[in-house]
Order: C-alpha cells, then sequence, then structure tokens
C-alpha cells in the first residue's frame, strides 16, 4: 500500500538537546513516587516512634538507603534497554529521592534537626520549582523535526528488543507521518515506517492499568454539579483573602483595648501579602469565569483551572511555612477542585468536538 502524504517544506530547525517524548511523564511520575515516600516514611516514623539503625554508637539515616536506590537507578538506566526498565528505574529513583528529602531538616541545621519546622516548605518548593520546570521545558517550544525521528527512533528500537504495544506503535507511526509531512529525508521515514511496523506486539499492562483506574473512581465524583460547588467555594475564598487583605492594609497595625472591646489588627507581613496576592490573582480570574460557566465555553472552566492552580499553590507555600505537613489538608482541597476542573474540561472537550464533527465542524477548535 502506498502513502501519499503532502511535504510541507519548511525551514529545518536544529536542535542542540533534543527532548525525550517519554521524559516529561517520567519526571512527573518520580516526582510523584518521592512525595509518596515522604508521606509513607513520615507516617512510619510517626507510628514506630522513631527508631534508629545502627546501635548506640552509629545512626544509619534512612537517606543512605535514598542514596543506594538513586544510584541504583542510574545504574539501571545505563546499563539496560526497554520501557520496563525505564520504569523500574523511575520507581527506584523516585523512592531513593523521597528518603533522600525527607531528611533534608538534619542537612541545612547545625544540629541535625529532623523536625526543623521549615523542612516541609523546603520540600514543597523543591517539589513545585522541579514540576514547574518539567512543564515548561515540555511545552517551551513545538518538537522539530529532529526530536520526532528521534523519539520515533528511539521507540522503534524499543521494539526490536521488547515487541511494541499497539498505543506506542501507533504514536511512535503518528511521529514518522509528521515529520514526513514536514519535509524529512524519505529514507530515513520509510525505513523508520517499516522498522516500527514489522516489531512484534508487546504487552501493554501499564497502559491498560492507567486506563482502568479511572473507572475505579465512583462516578459521584465524576458528576457535573462539583463544579460550581467547587467553582464558587474557591471565588468566596478569594473575595474573603482580598477583604483581609485590604482591611490590613488599611488599618495594619492597629491596637485598641477598652473595658468592653479588643481590636488588634496586625500590619501586612510576607506570609499575609503572599496569600493578599493569591487571592486578587485567583478572584480577578475566578469571578468572570464562574459567572460564564453556563455558556457552554471551554474557557470559563481552562481559566478556573488556571485560578485553582494559583489559589492552590501560592496558599500552600504560606500553609507549608506556618503549619508543617498539616498543610496537606488544604493541598489536598486544592488538588480535589483542580481534578473536578480537569475531568470537566475533559468531558466538555470531548463533547464539542463530538459535535462539531456532526455538523461537519471538524477544523473549528474548542474554545
Amino acid at each position: 500500500m502506498t502513502r501519499e502524504i503532502t511535504a510541507t517544506h519548511v525551514p529545518v530547525r536544529r536542535s542542540r538537546v533534543l527532548r525525550d517524548a517519554y521524559g516529561s511523564t517520567s519526571a512527573e511520575a518520580f516526582m510523584i513516587i518521592a512525595v509518596a515516600t515522604i508521606l509513607v516514611t513520615r507516617l512510619y516514623l510517626e507510628l514506630t516512634n522513631y527508631p534508629q539503625v545502627g546501635g548506640k554508637t552509629l545512626h544509619i539515616a534512612h537517606a543512605l538507603y535514598g542514596g543506594a536506590l538513586m544510584m541504583l537507578a542510574l545504574l539501571l538506566g545505563w546499563m539496560f534497554l526497554g520501557f520496563g526498565v525505564r520504569a523500574l528505574a523511575v520507581v527506584l529513583g523516585g523512592i531513593g529521592f523521597g528518603l533522600f528529602l525527607d531528611e533534608v531538616g538534619k542537612f541545612v541545621t547545625k544540629d541535625n534537626d529532623y523536625f526543623y519546622g521549615p523542612s516541609s516548605e523546603i520540600m514543597y518548593i523543591l517539589v513545585v520549582v522541579v514540576l514547574v520546570g518539567n512543564r515548561i521545558v515540555r511545552d517551551a517550544r513545538r518538537p522539530s523535526q529532529e526530536e520526532t525521528l528521534a523519539n520515533a527512533a528511539h521507540i522503534a528500537a524499543q521494539g526490536v528488543t521488547h515487541g511494541l504495544p499497539e498505543h506506542r506503535r501507533a504514536w511512535a507511526l503518528r511521529m514518522v507521518d509528521r515529520a514526513e509531512a514536514e519535509g524529512a529525508e524519505p529514507q530515513t521515514v520509510a525505513g523508520l515506517r517499516l522498522l516500527l511496523e514489522n516489531c512484534r506486539s508487546g504487552s501493554s499492562r501499564l497502559y491498560d492499568a492507567q486506563k482502568f483506574a479511572p473507572r475505579l473512581i465512583p462516578r459521584f465524583f465524576k458528576s457535573p454539579r462539583w463544579v460550581p460547588l467547587v467553582s464558587w467555594a474557591m471565588t468566596l475564598a478569594a473575595f474573603v483573602g482580598v477583604v483581609f487583605g485590604i482591611v490590613e492594609l488599611v488599618l495594619g497595625d492597629l491596637h485598641v483595648d477598652t473595658t468592653d472591646t479588643t481590636i488588634d489588627i496586625d500590619g501586612m507581613g510576607i506570609a499575609s501579602g503572599i496569600l493578599f496576592v493569591s487571592s486578587c490573582l485567583t478572584l480577578s480570574l475566578a469571578l468572570p469565569s464562574v459567572i460564564r460557566l453556563r455558556s457552554g465555553k471551554l474557557w470559563p472552566l481552562r481559566t478556573l483551572r488556571i485560578a485553582a492552580l494559583i489559589f492552590t499553590l501560592l496558599n500552600a507555600l504560606v500553609d507549608f511555612a506556618q503549619e508543617g505537613f498539616l498543610a496537606l489538608i488544604s493541598v489536598a482541597i486544592g488538588l480535589f477542585t483542580l481534578a473536578v476542573l480537569s475531568h470537566r474540561i475533559d468531558v466538555r472537550t470531548v463533547e464539542i468536538a463530538e459535535n462539531n464533527a456532526a455538523h461537519g465542524d471538524v477544523l473549528s477548535m474548542p474554545k
């Protein structure tokens, strides 16, 4: 069968650094596993009254186990091929980094204080920086022709050793088609396509598990009724934060003490300033969006998701500094809001695409 694809000649953009198509997903999984390891470790130590390994004179910190696991993850990645090995390296590296990061309090204090208060904030800031940096690297620019061909070739090489699941084969073939449409060398394209099409089929257990996992979420939490509820709650919380911030700015350092009434309003500090900025940004984004929710368009949902992300990240920065790991409660609420909005965006995107296709408007993009 002969494929006919019209080549669009575009200037070839040479990339000094090529991004891995699976790199962003692996980085996110690595950090999620690290955070889960920190929480499990803290819970285990709390339940067991913080036991020490090493006897009377030695104390073998779990940061050493973390370093050993990170070393093992690196060695596996260097020495072996295959997506399975890569997944194992991500898991071991994530656990190792979590064990290492959990003892950051000992590394930044003279008396090796594991319970150093700001340690939770240091962990949080590092996790956010890594995740945001990962997103920036992924979305900074459109994949170049070299990147699409290199990633397709990498997937084909994995298929030679262990076979290719059908979803991964289809993804690699789409990258090859895209490179061909952008004017890639025909012989390279033909060779990659032939190699991908002739790789034996491989297991897709991990992919099947990823597709099955969302089905375990109760239908109750997927209801669209959650969207206006969490949206208005976030908007109201932001409005309250703005009001309190204005009061601090206008009446800061006010102290009134009478026989009947005591009023004590502190001035705005760094923490309250961050909360005020967070509330202002959130309210400016959320209020017009929540009013337009019933329009059926996607932009209110997308804007609300941005507002929820800002509200969660900035508020958590203050919460971790003031409350330590108790801030995880507010973070969990923020993540639930993000999950509700993201799920609704996915549902609406599919509905709009199907509606456009039914009316023959296949070129229009969801707004």
